[in-house]
């Protein structure tokens, strides 16, 4: 290991350069301008996609309820009343995130579905009535 020390970021940076990102800059432009390793650009996106800023306001080691490698026994048990609350919200965080992840991968397939269907009314437009590659027609003469 090089033996340095891993610098903090601030919660604004990160969500500063994660927009970025959504807006389409290259991920090794970011990376070479400021210094920090794409692996941690490419992390950062994830789980600003995954949580939204929330996400990227995390503290570094094991979360608290996060699942332990095959014993259940060490895991705390649940509170019956103070937690619920907590866990409804980080919940309906959680499905916010998703709901805004899906909107975008659908209004991204929107995209190619216009541009493929608009190229696809090009192609008829321009090809010769009856030659098309589904024509029987013979091309000896």
């Amino acid at each position: 290991m090089s033996g340095r020390r891993p610098r903090a970021y601030s919660t604004e940076l990160k969500e500063g350069i994660v927009l970025r990102l959504e807006a389409g800059e290259r991920i090794a432009a970011i990376a070479a301008e400021t210094g920090i390793r794409r692996k941690l650009l490419y992390q950062w996106r994830h789980a600003y996609r995954a949580m939204g800023v929330a996400g990227l306001n995390r503290k570094r080691g094991r979360q608290p309820g996060s699942k332990l490698a095959g014993s259940s026994a060490l895991r705390a048990p649940a509170s019956p009343s103070g937690s619920s609350g907590a866990r409804r919200a980080d919940e309906l965080a959680k499905a916010k995130a998703r709901i805004a992840e899906l909107e975008r991968i659908i209004g991204r397939q929107q995209v190619d579905l216009d541009f493929f269907q608009r190229a696809l009314r090009l192609w008829d437009a321009t090809s010769p009535s009856g030659g098309g590659p589904t024509s029987t027609r013979s091309s000896k003469k």
